[in-house]
């Protein structure tokens, strides 16, 4: 086996740009695209420098807008790009059609007593695609790295897990508090598990990443292209039917289509406004259902947002329903909470709380001394944005002045809170709770106004984080919390619309896990 290494121009790294409609959480990947892109690349090929379909068979050819900047999960993080690291990476558990925690890597676990240890079991004969063999202590060393990682994206979602202790294919994990939703936490987003041999070198593992995931890289070029073909060592190898994978970074978003339509791709995201395009074409609609959710963020830390009149002004300024209607085409919904209606922590008691009222909002700006125009506001996004013009035309309805600027080093200060005002989507997490901290905690990362959090917050988290989710209370409690979280004044949502995805019809249909890809049982035709 050789590596051969090839350096490319800084053009091949991600390509920012505007879209119809913006893939949810696509402002934190595109701003992290931006600021994260590589000018160097390298090229892993396999022995002989073949290409992952030179040896034939089903190649799955998906174009991504949400292409991996990073391959290390723990530096990727929990975004959108998780789908795509799913290929070479698989985690302890994994999440079924309803959103529950299921085997993955490990086959079954259970809880002490008290609720704040939690034994995974792995399944036996397990190994990563360099061969080292992935038990107990490979779990540990994953966990431990998203933990203490310097540049780890992950270790704010590990705060209850105090240490870790492995022996043979069991890994017990002891909790800093009772907190039941582990399970839920240490799936897809969270652990996917790199071979800790690999990752003795993280920024090797960047661009040669090595899992137990369905399928190995043979190929890799940095923000532009990975091939893969199917892994034989993978735990569930016989239902994976597809035996090689092109993931390339999509094109422009007006030629995604025509590439489908040409057999260039057969797998792609779309955004909205393609979908009517791609069924004139003859090609399958996939809609995979989310806990996608847009919002305006606010810092009450900084003026005008620390006085709770004009935020208010704000929440009844904002009608949903224009953004629904101009940005999804159909596919999307107005809401005013991070889950869809139906979910276990959509919360029906919270439901249209800041209804649109824009009489209301210029009473509560005047009431708080502000004449039209006297509020004057900067909207810093890290892309041109169609969400960030409604929101201008709007808050200028009711006198507050709005000016759009463009940061492609955006996320810097957003994640450093320093921003006043701005936007951010999220694509939600497995476990419910871990999607209201990191919105509504106090050092959420979602939580433009850290370190505040909403009066009752933390008291109605540890009650979700007590209670068992086969509890038949548990709904009770996490709508509890979630109400509690709608408290905050640092966040205004305004819709959610599914993921969207268009394939050939010998493309078999994929299963509906809310917000995943999975392969499993996929077939493709000729």
């Amino acid at each position: 086996m050789s590596i051969r290494i090839a350096t490319r121009r800084s053009a091949a790294g991600p390509r920012l740009r505007p879209r119809p409609r913006p893939r949810l959480g696509r402002i934190r990947l595109a701003a992290l695209s931006a600021v994260l892109v590589t000018t160097a690349g390298a090229s892993l090929s396999a022995c002989g420098g073949q290409s992952a379909s030179a040896g034939g068979g089903d190649t799955l050819k998906w174009a991504s807008s949400s292409f991996p900047s990073h391959w290390d999960p723990v530096v990727s993080g929990s975004g959108a790009q998780f789908r795509e690291l799913a290929l070479v990476y698989a985690s302890l558990t994994r999440t079924d059609a309803t959103g529950k925690a299921v085997p993955d890597l490990a086959r079954s676990w259970e809880y002490n007593a008290k609720g704040d240890q939690v034994t995974f079991h792995l399944r036996p004969g397990l190994k990563f695609s360099d061969g080292s063999v992935l038990d107990g202590s490979a779990i540990k060393a994953a966990i431990e790295r998203a933990k203490t990682q310097k540049d780890s994206a992950l270790f704010g979602d590990l705060t209850s897990i105090r240490s870790v202790d492995a022996s043979g294919l069991d890994v017990v994990v002891h909790l800093s508090q009772v907190d039941y939703q582990i399970p839920q936490l240490l799936g897809e987003r969270v652990l996917q598990v790199a071979s800790p041999k690999a990752a003795a070198n993280p920024k090797k593992l960047d661009q040669s990443p090595v899992g137990a995931g369905p399928f190995t890289v043979t190929q890799l070029v940095p923000g532009t292209k990975v091939l893969l073909k199917k892994n034989p060592d993978y735990w569930d190898a016989k239902d994976i039917h597809i035996d090689n994978v092109e993931l390339t970074s999509a094109p422009d978003a007006s030629t995604v289509v025509s590439g489908l339509q040409t057999g260039v791709y057969n797998f792609a995201d779309i955004a909205p406004s393609q979908a009517d395009a791609a069924k004139k074409a003859g090609l399958d609609v996939f809609v995979q259902p989310g806990f996608n959710a847009e919002n305006i963020s606010l810092n009450v830390n900084k003026a005008p947002f620390t006085d709770a009149k004009v935020v208010d002004a704000v929440r009844y300024a904002v009608n949903r329903q224009e953004f629904v209607d101009k940005l999804t085409f159909g596919y999307g919904s107005a809401t005013d909470q991070p889950f869809p209606k139906g979910y276990v922590a959509y919360d029906p008691k919270s439901a249209d709380l800041y209804p649109y009222d824009p009489a209301k909002s210029k009473r509560l700006l005047a009431e708080a001394g502000y004449q039209p125009g006297a509020i004057k506001l900067t909207l810093v996004i890290p892309a041109a944005d169609p969400q960030a013009e409604i929101v201008q035309s709007q808050l200028a309805k009711v006198g507050i002045t709005v000016t759009i600027k463009v940061d492609k080093n955006w996320a810097t200060p957003f994640f450093a809170k320093d921003l006043t005002f701005s936007l951010y989507g999220t694509t939600g997490r497995d476990s419910a709770l871990q999607t209201l901290t990191a919105h509504f905690g106090p050092d959420g990362p979602l939580n433009l106004s850290t370190p505040y959090e909403p009066a009752g917050f933390e008291a109605a988290v540890a009650k979700v984080r007590q209670t068992s989710i086969d509890s038949p209370d548990y709904p009770q409690v996490l709508q509890a919390a979630t109400r509690a979280g709608l408290q905050s004044k640092a966040l205004v949502f305004t819709y959610s619309a599914p993921n969207l995805f268009a394939k050939s019809k010998a493309l078999s249909n994929l299963p509906k896990n809310p917000g995943h890809i999975d392969w499993t049982g996929v077939t493709l035709g000729h």
